[in-house]
């Protein structure tokens, strides 16, 4: 059923009584419209308005010229933020994203017929709850479709990011795009106009994917209309990368099973879905491929596929990857160090120092996110959750209270847990240089084999007798 009216919150008909007292008219548009229509609820509340910015900042006290030149300011108001745009018509988009011109003379149709998707373009009166919806946005979100307002290679041009925002739209909401649409995206000027824009906006919308609940419906999208290729080569290069061989550790190419970790991991925690999408992006550079007998011992020959250090190559390719995607040096540094770190093999039999070690080189504050991702990758494997009861599980289960076991009797887990520092050492008679460096780390290694070595007068006298063999 096509809804005629949407609730207005409180703040807005306030705010409209102050539009209306001034003899303007506005209107909630955009996402905020699409989501109440959804049964969602509306985070971000963008109006438009017949109002001018410099009649908008007469009315309230705090206005910010966020856009002031395509008409755009944010109004402070009852504690919110509202962004008001002026109803606007455009012409040119020479830089693949900003209009040439810009006239504030245009009617409420008039701004809507500018927007992307149909589902974007319909407007709520602030007043009543009234909706306009001039090209049937409201069928389009029943019928799940995302379609452009008019001509999609037009839609486009206009903008670049439209096309990322299509299948970006379509793996948060779950909407399929229109064909003719989709098919738009491959159309060689729009591939041109995507290529424009900039890497700090594809970022932006690559990181709304990977929020998303499955960013492989998005991602499959990314590669079948070429954006996997303009932005992330070294992802698309994973496909066809087969891993499959007749000992079934794997059913997917390289490309599907990345994209499926990252539907594996956490969707709330960027780092894990980062470093679960590019956990085996170096695996494609690391494949060798064995002739093996066949373990049936029947004679014949198999092709046993390797993927020797496999975590290093890809940890090699992802931090110049997510620098060039311009995402901070924290997120840069942490997922490749949990990439780096992704292939370890527990087993019953490590020794509580093989535990403290395994601490030591993962570093602790990473420890429940590699975890994680050791999940997203079982899951990667198969697309499917892996049993509480499979031995991977069980192994992670395993480790986990091992390591808790070990964090609780509060070892030396780092240089600064050891009972001497370097300023102890030189008192001691030993030279500062990088000999005296070196100590303090044998001395440490020593300590990770035996927590009772952690008394001053022994670490010293272990660490003379070691200056003393230099």
């Amino acid at each position: 059923m096509i809804a005629k009216s949407i609730k207005i919150p409180d703040e807005l008909k306030k705010l409209n009584d102050i539009f209306e007292e001034n003899g303007f008219e506005a209107y909630l548009v955009g996402g905020a419209v699409r989501d109440v229509l959804l049964g969602k609820k509306a985070s971000d509340w963008d109006i438009t308005t017949n109002a001018k910015p410099q009649d908008i900042m007469r009315m309230f006290h705090r206005v910010i010229p966020t856009g002031i030149a395509h008409g755009t300011v944010t109004i402070h108001f009852m504690g919110k933020e509202i962004e008001a745009t002026t109803f606007r018509s455009e012409s040119g988009y020479s830089d693949g994203r900003h209009p040439d011109s810009v006239t504030f003379d245009a009617t409420l149709e008039d701004d809507l017929s500018r927007r992307d998707f149909t589902m974007n373009a319909i407007a709520a009166s602030l007043k009543d709850g009234k909706l306009i919806d001039p090209f049937n946005g409201q069928k389009d979100i029943k019928a799940k479709i995302i379609r452009t307002v008019g001509s999609p290679v037009e839609r486009f041009l206009e903008d670049g990011l439209r096309p990322i925002r299509a299948l970006r739209f379509s793996s948060q909401l779950n909407f399929e795009i229109e064909r003719e649409t989709y098919e738009a995206i491959k159309q060689t000027e729009v591939q041109q106009k995507i290529q424009s824009i900039s890497l700090e906006r594809f970022r932006d919308e690559f990181e709304k994917i990977l929020h998303s609940e499955e960013p492989s419906v998005a991602l499959h999208r990314m590669e079948e209309t070429g954006m996997l290729r303009i932005f992330i080569p070294e992802l698309a290069a994973c496909r066809n990368c087969v891993q499959a061989d007749i000992r079934s550790f794997h059913v997917f190419d390289v490309l599907d099973h990345n994209l499926y970790a990252c539907d594996g991991a956490p969707r709330d925690n960027l780092i894990v879905r980062l470093s679960a999408l590019f956990h085996d992006v170096g695996k494609p550079e690391a494949k060798t491929i064995e002739k093996c007998e066949h373990p049936a011992g029947s004679g014949q020959f198999v092709d046993i596929i390797h993927f020797y250090r496999h975590e290093a190559y890809s940890a090699k390719i992802v931090r110049p990857l997510l620098t060039r995607l311009k995402f901070p040096n924290a997120i840069v540094d942490s997922v490749a160090h949990l990439v780096e770190n992704h292939m370890f093999h527990f087993e019953e039999h490590w020794t509580d120092a093989a535990i403290r070690r395994f601490i030591v080189k993962v570093q602790s504050e990473y420890l429940n996110d590699l975890f994680e991702l050791r999940l997203a990758d079982m899951y990667g494997k198969y697309r499917r959750k892996p049993e509480p009861s499979s031995d991977g599980v069980q192994k992670l289960v395993m480790l986990k209270k091992r390591i808790e076991e070990i964090q609780a009797q509060k070892t030396a887990l780092s240089l600064k847990d050891l009972a001497v520092n370097g300023n102890d050492l030189i008192k001691a008679g030993i030279q500062p240089g990088k000999r005296l460096g070196a100590i303090l780390n044998e001395l440490f290694q020593c300590v990770l084999d035996d927590p009772e070595m952690n008394e001053k007068a022994k670490l010293l006298a272990v660490a003379k007798n070691l200056a003393k063999n230099a």
